[in-house]
């Protein structure tokens, strides 16, 4: 789902709710409008507006806690695999070969995720970069220790190599989060409804219509958040790739000596 799109339904849906509700205000019976119908209809926008207000509120919480988390993998993921090439440039010149693969595997899962036009959607299939990630498992286990120190090294190396692959599988396991269609269609109901009782109430005039309006761009700006937030590695926030192109940089260079 389209959250641009969506967000401009919303706002649709709202304000022409609200609109119809100026109309009819002109039109409906008195008797429709006496002092009992008025406080039954502000009993139920009441429980209306305490509903979407609560919804909204928790599923941008939850929104926001997602691209939190996954903005916490990415940069998990960049300090492992720094950690984990000086652990190998440690070893020694043996496993120069072993940190090019690793360049090679996080430049795949980078390019897998953030493409270059940053427009199209990102491929979140783990299986994609599996031949990049088996290639570098091998030649770190295929390592050959010639001391107890490197021994040490590979083993610390192989560790971080699983931590790294728990933190990839978390990225792309979380990342396919999204909100149900039915749960927006009755958010989106509810809101319709809200606006509409707004503007039964009102007399039209300039300072309704741009409250009304304000309000209605509030509304859809809210979903709109909503679902950019559950696609964090599409969209307009989009999470940025600076920690694993800040990695890349430094993967297989040898600092200079002081």
């Amino acid at each position: 789902m389209n959250p641009v799109v969506i967000g401009l339904i919303t706002f649709g849906c709202s304000y022409g709710a609200a609109v119809v509700g100026l109309t009819l205000h002109s039109k409906v019976p008195e008797r429709h409008l006496d002092g009992d119908s008025k406080d039954v209809m502000k009993l139920v926008l009441g429980l209306i507006a305490t509903l979407s207000a609560l919804v909204l509120g928790l599923l941008i919480a939850s929104a926001q806690n997602l691209y939190s988390t996954q903005s916490g993998n990415v940069q998990k993921l960049a300090g492992n695999v720094a950690v984990l090439d000086h652990v190998l440039e440690l070893y020694g010149p043996g496993a120069n070969d072993t940190r090019e693969l690793l360049r090679q595997a996080v430049a795949a899962v980078h390019d897998q995720i953030w493409t270059a036009n940053r427009v199209q959607a990102a491929n979140l299939d783990p299986r994609s970069t599996r031949y990049e990630a088996d290639r570098f498992a091998k030649a770190l286990q295929g390592l050959a220790p010639k001391s107890d120190a490197q021994r040490f090294l590979q083993a610390q190396a192989l560790q971080l190599s699983g931590t790294i692959g728990e933190t990839r599988s978390l990225m792309f396991g979380q990342a396919s989060s999204s909100v149900p269609w039915p749960f927006l269609v009755v958010v989106i109901f509810w809101v319709t409804a809200l606006f509409l009782g707004f503007g039964l109430f009102a007399r039209f005039h300039a300072t309704v219509a741009v409250a009304l309006l304000v309000g209605s761009l509030s509304v859809a700006a809210a979903i709109f958040l909503i679902l950019e937030l559950s696609k964090p590695y599409a969209g307009l926030i989009q999470l940025s790739d600076e920690p694993l192109r800040d990695v890349l940089a430094q993967i297989g260079q040898t600092p200079a000596s002081p």
